[in-house]
């Protein structure tokens, strides 16, 4: 559990120009968010603010490691993390609206007359977002998998097994009773 505080940056006090925070993200962190695509992580995600009249540019840069669980074979591996991500904070008179109406997911509206930024869903979005759509184990330095094996032969089994056998689909039986009424 994290202190909402901890994620506030509060900016009309900051002057104009550049500001960096530094977030490590750890699994109490993620707990809040209930991640399930990893189970442990050691992330720190750099936040460069620049300050100008009227908006925001922020950049993150996300980097560490994720413990998660291999989508072939089952295994715990470490995945490594680096991506960077620009948004944009326009201040405004209705953001309610604006954020609604606006098409571009890296521009934000925030009220002038707000004072203070939450950054933490972006941290948890950002992080998400730098994960690989598949996790495998790596390979080894003579080019094969370094999934669990016995693993793989059993998958290799159930593939050819499911090959040699027709699979008929239901519907398409009702179908085929269907034409032959015609």
């Amino acid at each position: 559990m994290y202190r909402k505080k901890d994620y506030e940056i509060a900016f009309v006090g900051l002057t104009i120009g550049n500001h960096t925070y530094e977030y490590k993200l750890g699994k109490s962190f993620f707990e809040v968010y209930k991640a399930s695509q990893f189970f442990d992580s050691n992330i720190t995600v750099t936040l460069t603010l620049q300050k100008n009249a009227g908006f925001l540019q922020l950049k993150f840069e996300v980097g560490g490691t994720v413990a998660a669980t291999c989508d072939r074979c089952g295994n715990d591996v470490q995945v490594q993390l680096w991506d960077e991500f620009n948004m944009i904070v326009k201040l405004v008179e209705n953001p309610q609206q604006m954020n609604e109406t606006e098409e571009d997911a890296d521009i934000y509206y925030l009220a002038r007359t707000e004072s203070h930024l939450f950054v933490a869903d972006w941290l948890y979005e950002f992080v998400a977002l730098s994960l690989p759509h598949q996790i495998y184990c790596e390979n080894l330095p003579d080019g094969q998998s370094g999934c669990n094996q016995e693993v793989l032969e059993k998958l290799q089994a159930l593939r050819l097994e499911s090959e040699d056998e027709p699979s008929v689909n239901p519907i398409w039986k009702a179908l085929e009773k269907l034409k032959d009424k015609k």
